[in-house]
């Protein structure tokens, strides 16, 4: 058993789970987030709930943080210099040919990230069999560490044509560049994705040497402050497929972090659905996450995570386990405005930590959801986690503009309307992983948290026409909860394509042993899947494989059902095999809580003049502390606990489940 912290980095707060595993015992602190330099928020949340002597004998601190993709966003990383094979130089530019939106006609693509002049080719070429065709020459490797010298390049990529069937030449190019004296960062692309698709390999390698510049400091410096309170035990970064790295890995191969932050959440809903699914009713869970900047939401069924093995961002491709979350800007902090039409506006751009909404009082004055949520009662007046008040005065005063170029009459309609177009944005990001994908969402359950969710469970659930809302303890911090939980995972991926028949598995077999010995994880859970597709396909279907059990017709069994699920239809033409996958995975504590203790205290009582969307009218209704919760209470009324505020609209009721969570039905339909 071991002492395990969490701490997930949102654009508004920090927040922090703390299991120790001598008592049991929960904690949970909530700090806003410091944008400038996250990790002072990181420790702010540290130093807020985790005395000396319990820090000193954590083993873990699983950290989910936003910085490699917040360096994507901004476009500050480091200074790039990328060597290709000759013919090549210009594939970020080329990059597939097509729009990433068909219909957009001023649509143009995101600029490289590494410009001409970085982008130096060398004569070598091998074959996609891994035959060499012609030698690396190696002064051209000399003449870009010259050119990258005078440029004051940072890192360097090193991606040679189809360097993950032979990576010699990669290999041999970078130590000739460490031979013609350069120092920094070198990313090869046969250690980061190991797959084919020369646009794609060579986009994921630019991104991992552009955002090292931020991560590995970052990282370092962290580290070095949690040492200096007395933390001796080993600090872990989430990775975007779920799971965790070591320090030293995730400096070393940060794009795997990018989604660091949002997967959290996704990844303690499938816990909770696989614990808790059947007396639920959860075979299909909707994770929805609100939080100060954003709304995530994942589909989740049988309490598995939905993971893809290439993800975007900012119209980059990267080549890496994805856990497929959908994000909008949608939050607590998005700003309402009237567009040049006079029509009601919400989002994306959002007030964020620093100034934050109106309502904080930290020098916001553009009207937020959560101006709007305050000033129709959803959020209790009065203090809020981080130390904040709430000023409905100041929200009154944000949104107050805003009816006349809407031509709204009154804050109290604009305010409606703020929260309902909110409500429809994050309804709509639902509908992309659910229905837009052939799964109903109506016979699941909404799982609400962060800090908004659970404000905005029960007007999601009449969006989508679904009859149940669970909202897990200590919901405000759910997704640093799933930090809590996480694994050490490492993934290893070779592309081998080939017919898949009685030869092919014994050559999985040895190709998944140099892949689990490169991982090298003694003792670690051992995963295989093959990307598979009919011959003369383009796309691929991962299908989980047991090696030394299943055979070619199992197999072939199995990618059928997945291929009707996802298609409607089966075809009878051969499979293939594309690329051959690895997982290793260290479970680091078996007795962690699936679902953390319910919380105590609260930050109100009594009852509280609130707005019921579905009786369109006011009402006196009441607020309840979460561990005061007895039997069923119907809606309206407020549940209030010290992460988060849950919002029971007329029509519904809720209860504390055994587990711990509130469980919020449908009674009506009104």
């Amino acid at each position: 058993m071991t002492t395990v912290i969490g701490v997930d980095v949102g654009g508004t707060f920090t927040d922090l789970v703390l299991h120790d595993a001598a008592t049991g015992e929960i904690r949970v602190a909530k700090q806003p987030t410091t944008p400038s330099a996250p990790e002072r928020g990181v420790l702010a949340a540290v130093d807020a709930a985790v005395p000396p002597e319990l820090l000193a004998r954590c083993r873990h601190f699983v950290h989910g943080t936003t910085v490699g993709l917040n360096a994507l966003l901004e476009r500050r990383g480091a200074t790039v210099g990328l060597i290709t094979t000759a013919g090549f130089r210009d594939v970020l530019e080329i990059r597939r040919g097509d729009r990433d939106d068909p219909y957009d006609l001023f649509w143009t693509p995101p600029p490289p990230l590494v410009p001409r002049r970085l982008r130096l080719e060398v004569a070598e070429r091998v074959a996609a069999d891994g035959s060499v065709v012609r030698d690396l020459e190696p002064e051209d490797v000399r003449r870009a560490a010259e050119t990258f010298a005078a440029e004051g390049v940072d890192a360097v990529a090193i991606v040679l044509m189809n360097s993950y069937a032979n990576p010699a030449h990669e290999a041999r190019a970078a130590e000739l560049l460490r031979q013609a004296g350069f120092a920094g960062p070198v990313s090869l692309s046969h250690e980061v994705s190991g797959e084919y698709r020369e646009y794609e390999r060579t986009c994921t390698t630019v991104v991992d040497a552009f955002v090292r510049h931020r991560m590995g400091p970052y990282l370092h410096n962290l580290d070095h402050e949690l040492r200096v309170r007395g933390f001796a035990g080993e600090l872990l970064v989430t990775r975007s497929g779920g799971g965790a790295l070591a320090l030293a890995e995730a400096a070393a191969r940060p794009f795997e972090t990018i989604l660091s932050g949002p997967v959290a959440g996704a990844a303690a809903t499938a816990r909770l659905a696989a614990s808790l699914g059947p007396s639920l009713g959860m075979g299909t869970a909707v994770a929805a996450d609100v939080g100060g900047t954003s709304f995530d939401t994942a589909l989740i069924e049988d309490g598995r995570l939905p993971l893809l093995y290439q993800g975007e961002v900012v119209g980059l491709p990267l080549q890496s386990p994805w856990v497929d979350v959908r994000s909008v800007g949608a939050g607590g902090g998005s700003v309402a405005y009237a567009d040049a039409g006079g029509l009601l506006r919400v989002g994306p751009r959002s007030a964020g930590a620093d100034p934050g909404p109106a309502c904080y009082q930290r020098g916001g004055t553009e009207p937020t959801v959560t101006d709007a949520a305050l000033h129709l009662g959803m959020i209790p007046r009065g203090h809020i986690s981080g130390g904040i008040e709430l000023s409905e005065d100041a929200a009154a005063r944000a949104l107050a503009p805003l009816t006349g170029p809407t031509g709204i009459d009154g804050v109290d309609a604009v305010a409606v309307g703020v929260v309902r177009i909110a409500a429809a944005h994050m309804a709509q990001a639902v509908r992309g992983v659910t229905v837009e994908r052939g799964v109903d969402p109506r016979g699941g359950a909404v799982v609400a948290f962060g800090g908004a969710g659970p404000v905005f469970g029960c007007l999601l659930a009449d969006e989508l026409d679904v009859d149940t809302v669970v909202v897990p303890p200590n919901a405000g911090n759910f997704s640093a909860v799933g930090l809590v939980q996480a694994d050490i995972v490492r993934t290893a991926a070779r592309t081998m394509v080939r017919p898949l028949d009685d030869e092919a598995l014994p050559l999985v077999e040895r190709v998944t042993e140099a892949l689990f010995e490169r991982l090298a994880q003694p003792g670690a859970v051992r995963e295989v899947d093959l990307d598979l597709r009919h011959r003369g396909q383009e796309h691929t279907l991962t299908i989980p494989v047991r090696l030394g059990e299943d055979d070619v017709a199992s197999v072939s069994a199995r990618f059928s059902e997945a291929y009707h699920r996802a298609f409607g239809h089966t075809l009878p033409d051969p499979l293939e095999i594309v690329t051959v996958r690895a997982t290793g995975r260290v479970v680091l504590d078996a007795d962690r809580p699936m679902v953390p203790a319910p919380p105590s205290g609260g930050s109100g009582r009594g009852t509280t003049r609130l707005w019921s969307f579905r009786r369109g009218a006011w009402t006196e209704a009441p607020v309840i502390r979460r561990e005061d919760l007895d039997g069923v209470a119907e809606g309206p009324l407020l549940v209030v606990e010290p992460t988060a505020t849950t919002y029971v609209d007329a029509g519904f009721a809720a209860e504390t489940h055994e587990s711990g969570c509130l469980l919020i039905t449908r009674k009506d339909s009104a």
